[in-house]
């Protein structure tokens, strides 16, 4: 096969939330960008569906937000958690001040088709689909492009810099020999869809039942299920026979139990591998890393994408000048780590905090299941959903769109 060599100001490997962001926001500024994107299309079942006020915020900035949610999606103002015999409301996101307070469940598919679509109306905007990173070059110690599998042939991109978006099984990570922290996690998730019926609840629900923990999420005309598992016990729960499945779903949701039926096989019940890990260096001469590259999150507060996009905010904000100027520092790489390490590092420890106390409580318990402390308070002191409120749908350090729109093609 042939390899076709192009040049690019900047090249993404990935076209996540994180890839994606970053690209329009680059192609806004006027900065030469491709980004490749392993798969065909988008389509990709129980990936995070979250778009939390945070990420409102920036399709905002970004004269987006009203186009945004013109796309069928669902709202929740707030979290409803079931803990035993407690019933609570966790999250509270009417009280936040943000011009969208609550969370918009999107299909994935839809939020990223609509970034590109956006993106494509500027001229130094590229998508190569079915372009899978295989290689990084390096010369001088630096990265100057990578090499890329398509269904023409090979490809070759040199580039200023290289952008690591390829999620938490990174090729881009792993070809520039970055290592990071493991942190580990004491479950897995199992999601799957059931109907949902007139009568049923419009919030979100958690119900954490001794030994298990089941959270349904609000998807129209479907429920998206998350069957929360002690790590590496698939094979057991398998062992175990579809229909005795099928009664614990019903225990943990009384009202769909006439549904569960519905499970026909193994097949629609999808396995995620929960890991949180976190690069310690998220750069070399020539490539970043961002997004669930740089630090892989826990699904708790289904933060993750979030999480991504203001990186991607962050990294256009820092790195479109020098960018411009086709003079990329190693400094300026380091600036994008400095200024999303912290926020990172405080969700995890978050994420890790419950994780460690809650959930892996929950899925060890063989006695009566006493909620925490701290949901007891969230019960008695309504005040108190602000905090989750704010932690999940704003973050620890929101970013705001710093980059100006340099020019946009006519579009018909």
């Amino acid at each position: 096969m042939v390899m076709e060599t192009v040049s690019t100001r900047c090249c993404i490997a990935g076209g996540g939330p994180a890839g994606m962001m970053l690209g329009l926001l680059l192609a806004r500024a006027g900065i030469d960008v491709l980004v490749l994107e392993k798969h065909a299309d988008f389509l990709r079942d129980f990936r995070g569906d979250t778009i939390h006020p945070s990420t409102l915020e920036v399709m905002y900035e970004l004269g987006l937000s009203e186009r945004l949610l013109r796309l069928p999606h669902q709202k929740a103002s707030r979290i409803n958690a079931r803990f035993g015999d407690l019933a609570l409301t966790v999250a509270e996101f009417s009280s936040l001040s943000a011009h969208y307070p609550f969370i918009a469940f999107m299909p994935q598919w839809d939020f990223l088709t609509f970034l590109a679509d956006e993106a494509a109306r500027f001229p130094t905007f590229h998508l190569r689909m079915r372009a899978e990173v295989t290689s990084l070059i390096e010369e001088d110690g630096r990265i100057v492009g990578l090499q890329a599998a398509t269904m023409e042939g090979r490809l070759e991109v040199r580039t200023e810099l290289v952008v690591g978006a390829d999620g938490r099984h990174s090729v881009v990570r792993s070809r520039a020999g970055l290592s990071g922290e493991e942190f580990g996690a004491p479950m897995d998730v199992l999601w799957f869809h059931l109907s949902r019926r007139a009568g049923d609840s419009e919030d979100p629900v958690g119900r954490f039942d001794r030994g298990r923990i089941f959270i349904m999420l609000n998807r129209g005309d479907y429920w998206q299920c998350g069957f929360v598992i002690s790590k590496g016990s698939r094979d057991q729960l398998q062992a175990k026979g579809l229909p005795a499945f099928r009664e614990s779903v019903a225990q943990l949701a009384p009202f769909a139990a006439a549904r569960v039926g519905e499970l026909q096989d193994w097949e629609s019940i999808k396995l995620l591998t929960v890991q949180v890990d976190r690069l310690r260096q998220w750069s070399r001469p020539g490539l970043l890393c961002i997004g669930d590259a740089a630090h892989a999150m826990s699904p708790v507060g289904g933060v993750g994408i979030n999480l991504a996009i203001q990186d991607a905010v962050a990294a256009a904000n820092i790195l479109t000048a020098p960018l411009r100027a086709g003079r990329v520092t190693p400094a300026a790489l380091r600036l994008v780590q400095q200024r999303r390490d912290w926020p990172t590092r405080m969700t995890q420890r978050m994420q890790l905090f419950i994780q460690d106390r809650v959930i892996r409580s929950v899925l060890g318990e063989a006695g009566p299941l006493v909620p925490p402390l701290p949901l007891r308070l969230l019960a008695r002191v309504p005040f108190l959903r602000r905090i989750p409120a704010r932690l999940i749908g704003i973050g620890f350090r929101p970013e705001h769109v710093r980059t100006l729109e340099e020019g946009r093609r006519s579009v018909t």
